[in-house]
């Protein structure tokens, strides 16, 4: 199985080719070109395929395995990490998957658009701009599932030709928050009709390239016992259960640390639960998600301080030397990693570092810079926020021992 989900092929001639919803083991008639195959027919099935509960499964691209049996896909997953770890010389253990249940992301991308027939809703096919119709969705939270006629009634008064958009629908707890973005300027009127219909759908928001059109009702989410309404189109974990679950690891490692810097900070995810035990300093480069955790800080109760800092980590990271006075880092960097502010980290005496991230391989290439330096790895857990999916979260734990700490004289 490849990287991305593809069963890897081979003719029995050196010749060797990606075919999609194949599993190892298999025989299959494909067609080729270019070292990517459509497959035709299954001569020999592999006793791990399974009936893909989604009718839409093959011809939508946002599942790459709902074909294959439950236990072997975990363990994939699972070795990806490991393997990926390897490869960087990284010896660590590697905890079991956390799987992920069925309808449980809270948040997807939609895309849809108008045409001669009526509104098109859905996801892209795989390597393809075609959106797929969906009438619905086994991974997308049951409140988004059910409200797919009212978001294409949406696409219909919104959309003024047939260049597609994009929709971000979030289940909140009160209520969906649907942020567009790729439309040109509205008329007066269009935005009226979509105001209306908003309240008589009983969304929360509806935004329009970060402008928000009309809110109903603040859409909450809730960061441990602290409640914060994300900016339109914010960044949020894709399911509340893994959130739940990497939060504990980050807190449970944290305990101790009387002063954390929770690094790619977003809204809060982990300053928020964080700030229970240890003043927090949150620092990110998007200002509206900024000040979404200030203001769940300022109205959070029994919380200790947390400040927050406007910062472009990749550009300019927080020094060896600003980091003196933490106890304890968290960073969640987009896929891109944090290989600028972890060169920084490994030349610190910063205790306890927890790394949370959606690629693998800028991890493994992350905790090398920091293990380098330094850091003892001690534990590495899998978790599978992206359902049927080759994509995969990680938590890794990290100390450096054996170092005094230097502290700056206030």
């Amino acid at each position: 199985m490849g990287d991305k989900g593809d069963g890897i092929a081979s003719d029995g001639s050196g010749h060797t080719a990606f075919i999609p919803f194949t599993l190892p083991g298999e025989t299959v008639n494909a067609a080729v070109s270019n070292g990517r195959g459509e497959p035709i027919a299954i001569l020999e099935e592999s006793g791990e395929r399974v009936a893909p509960p989604c009718p839409h499964f093959t011809d939508c691209g946002g599942c790459a395995l709902q074909h294959w049996q439950k236990s072997a896909y975990e363990s994939w997953k699972r070795q990806k990490l490991i393997d990926v770890l390897a490869a960087r010389g990284i010896e660590a253990e590697v905890g079991p998957l956390v799987p992920s249940a069925e309808h449980a992301r809270r948040r997807v991308t939609l895309s849809a658009r108008q045409t001669e027939s009526g509104p098109v809703l859905g996801y892209h096919a795989a390597l393809s701009s075609r959106i797929v119709p969906i009438e619905s969705c086994v991974i997308a939270d049951r409140a988004i599932v059910d409200a797919l006629p009212h978001l294409r009634q949406l696409v219909l008064l919104l959309a003024q030709d047939s260049k597609p958009f994009s929709m971000v629908v979030t289940a909140s707890r009160t209520g969906l928050d649907i942020a567009i973005s790729g439309l040109p300027a509205l008329s007066g009127a269009r935005r009226q009709a979509a105001a209306d219909f908003t309240l008589k759908a009983r969304f929360a928001r509806l935004s329009l390239d970060g402008e928000i059109l009309i809110e109903p009702q603040k859409p909450i989410v809730a960061f441990g016992a602290v409640e914060v309404t994300p900016p339109p189109g914010g960044f949020l974990q894709a399911t509340a259960e893994a959130e739940e679950t990497m939060a504990a690891l980050v807190g449970d490692h944290m305990k101790g640390a009387k002063t954390i810097a929770d690094l790619f900070a977003g809204c809060g995810t982990f300053a928020l639960r964080l700030a229970r035990f240890a003043t927090v300093h949150a620092v990110e480069g998007d200002a509206p998600s900024l000040a979404a955790l200030d203001r769940g800080f300022r109205f959070g109760d029994k919380l200790k301080r947390v400040t927050t800092e406007k910062r472009d980590l990749f550009e300019r990271p927080l020094t060896w030397k600003e980091l003196k006075t933490f106890d304890g880092v968290v960073f969640d960097p987009p896929r891109a990693g944090a290989e600028a502010q972890c060169r920084q980290l490994a030349k610190s005496d910063v205790p306890k570092i927890a790394a949370v991230s959606c690629n693998p391989t800028t991890l493994s290439r992350d905790l090398a810079i920091l293990i380098e330096g330094g850091y003892r790895l001690k534990s590495v857990m899998p978790v599978d926020q992206f359902l049927w999916s080759p994509h995969l979260e990680a938590v890794a734990l990290l100390e450096k021992p054996g170092r005094p700490r230097r502290r700056s004289l206030r």
